[in-house]
């Protein structure tokens, strides 16, 4: 997973996965949380999404939590929320700079004769 421990760009399958454990989910709960908030756009195997469930484990974004049932529930950490909002204006950001692109393209085409 290539995601950027210092400020980089989070892979897509890294993003849902914090947003899904905002609250606390069970791995399965996390697949349908994603398939479901996109749309079907984003469907996890179940090694992606242990693979990924691992990799946030391990940089200390998601953490297991208490659970009465035998299943392992897993909940966003304080930096993992940190990481999930930096994300979120990353992507504003994104958006901002395509959309401004973009408008000047559709007034600079006319310049050329298009």
């Amino acid at each position: 997973m290539r995601d950027n421990v210092k400020g980089g760009a989070l892979t897509e399958v890294s993003f849902f996965v914090l947003l899904a454990t905002w609250e606390p989910r069970h791995g399965y709960g996390i697949m349908q949380f994603i398939e479901s908030e996109t749309n079907g756009r984003l469907r996890l195997g179940a090694g992606t999404l242990y693979g990924a469930i691992a990799s946030l484990e391990k940089k200390g974004w998601i953490a297991q939590v208490e659970s009465a049932q035998d299943k392992k529930l897993y909940q966003i950490t304080k930096e993992g929320e940190k990481v999930a909002e930096a994300e979120k204006e990353r992507l504003r950001s994104v958006i901002a700079s395509a959309e401004r692109i973009m408008e000047g393209l559709c007034v600079n085409t006319d310049t050329f004769g298009e």
